[in-house]
Parts: structure tokens; C-alpha cells; sequence
């Protein structure tokens, strides 16, 4: 965290200093070949690379990724990556097929399909114990020890089988943080199914495409859902919950027996 000076808009115009989070462009090459510049928080970076290759489905497993060099400093880095043959052809196959595309961004069949993936649906998985959510908020504050400095960051949480919350990455980025997170759950060779993930951000599809690619059965946010995003899970099997700051936690998915029944 770097500390700046500012003055308040009043009338006393009083300065005061605080700490900002930190960004950084970084620049994502698997075997030579340019693939991605992503604006991270330059924390845990090899659990992001690890984390975004395997939630955007471009490694299957970390066996995949062979080695990881990083280079840079300050707002410029880069991550070189060595990848298995099978995972580059595929990744060069997807860039084949995205060839063309405006620079207003990705358009077109092939867009759609990324952003509407087919997705393998997860096994069915039971629910957390009620008393592995109780007073989830304050320990998740407790631990979030770069938002305490800057209230300027996203964090993703995985919570064991214990109830215990045994891993907390945090970014400027809600989707980086949970790559941050899946890189750290692969790399450390820990189950996913062991436990349960926390974001403390709004609950996008997105999000829901990275958990259910990363085998988490359930996915709990401090904010919200869209409706799009119940939609998929129940689809796909994932557990949704949602914790509000001041009522018990809701379980968007599984859907109740009584909306099931209903249809």
C-alpha cells in the first residue's frame, strides 16, 4: 500500500493522508505466444495466473502449467507461462476463432459462446452447516487485512471444512480475486469440495462460470445475485447463497421445495 496526502472539500480544507491500493498492468503469455493484459493488484500474482488460466478453461488442471516465470516491477509486469501441448493447440485453436473481431470488443458467435459457455454441471453437494455462516461478515472483516488499509479492495475467501476460513486473496478486481483464490486452491493442492467460497462482491455469472470450472460446490457473496446467476446455478448444480447484512443467509440454490413443487 502506498500513502498519499489529500485535503478534505470543506471549509476547514484539512489534510490528512491514506493508504491507496496498488495496481499494475500484467501482461499474460503462455508459450511465447501474447495472450492477456489484465489490471491486478500486484499481491499473489502466481495465484492469479494459475487462478485465471484454469477459470477461463485455458488449463484443465495446474499439472497443466509447467512453469511460471514473472518479470517487471512498479505498474508494468509480466508472466510468462509454460503450458502442456494440448492446452496451447486449444488456446491457439480459440484465438483462430476470435480472429476478426472489432476493437469494440468480442462479437459474434464465438463471443456469445464465452460468454455463455457450456458448462459441466457440478455433482450434487449439501449445503454448508448454518453455524460455518454465523457471523461470517465481521470475520471475513478480520481478515481482510488490505482492505482495512485502503477500503478499496474485493476480497474471495475459502472457507474449510471446519468453518474456518483458511485462504483470503484479495484485488482491485472482484474476477481477479476469485482466480486469486482458485490459483491458491490449486497450487496449495487443497480440496474445493472441502469447503466453501466467499466473495464480498456482487454475484455475477462470471463469477458462477469460475466456481463451477474450479469444482466449488458452493459459492456464498456478501452482495446480492443477479437473477441470471440463480438461474445458472440451479442449473448447474452450484450452491448460492447470499448473506445480507442483517437477516440470515439465503439459499438461492438449490431452488426451495416449495418453488419446485410450484413449477
Amino acid at each position: 500500500m502506498s500513502r498519499y496526502s489529500f485535503s478534505e472539500l470543506s471549509a476547514a480544507q484539512a489534510v490528512g493522508c491514506t493508504a491507496l491500493a496498488e495496481e499494475c498492468a500484467l501482461a499474460i503469455g503462455y508459450n511465447g505466444l501474447n495472450q492477456a493484459v489484465m489490471m491486478v493488484s500486484p499481491t499473489d500474482l502466481e495465484d492469479f495466473v494459475c487462478g485465471f488460466s484454469l477459470s477461463n478453461g485455458l488449463i484443465a488442471s495446474a499439472d497443466e502449467l509447467y512453469d511460471l516465470r514473472l518479470s517487471g516491477s512498479g505498474d508494468s509486469r509480466q508472466a510468462e507461462v509454460d503450458i502442456a501441448s494440448r492446452a496451447f493447440w486449444a488456446l491457439k485453436q480459440q484465438r483462430r476463432q476470435l480472429a476478426g473481431n472489432g476493437a469494440c470488443g468480442l462479437c459474434g458467435v464465438e463471443a456469445l459462446e464465452l460468454a455463455l459457455p457450456d458448462l459441466a454441471p457440478l455433482p450434487v453437494s449439501a449445503l454448508p452447516p448454518p453455524e460455518h455462516l454465523h457471523q461470517l461478515r465481521p470475520r471475513i472483516a478480520a481478515t481482510q487485512q488490505q482492505a482495512r488499509s485502503s477500503g478499496a479492495m474485493h476480497a474471495a475467501l475459502f472457507v474449510d471444512a471446519q468453518g474456518e476460513i483458511r485462504l483470503c486473496r484479495e484485488d482491485i478486481g472482484r474476477h481477479n480475486a476469485l482466480d486469486k483464490l482458485i490459483g491458491a486452491l490449486a497450487r496449495q493442492r487443497l480440496d474445493a469440495r472441502a469447503g466453501f467460497a466467499v466473495v464480498t462482491s456482487r454475484c455475477g455469472l462470471e463469477l458462477l462460470h469460475k466456481a463451477v470450472r474450479a469444482g466449488i460446490p458452493t459459492l456464498a457473496s456478501l452482495s446480492a445475485p443477479t437473477a441470471l446467476t440463480v438461474d445458472w446455478a440451479r442449473r448447474h448444480r452450484l450452491n448460492l447463497i447470499h448473506i445480507p447484512h442483517s437477516s440470515s443467509p439465503r439459499v438461492y440454490s438449490p431452488a426451495p421445495a416449495s418453488e419446485v413443487t410450484a413449477a
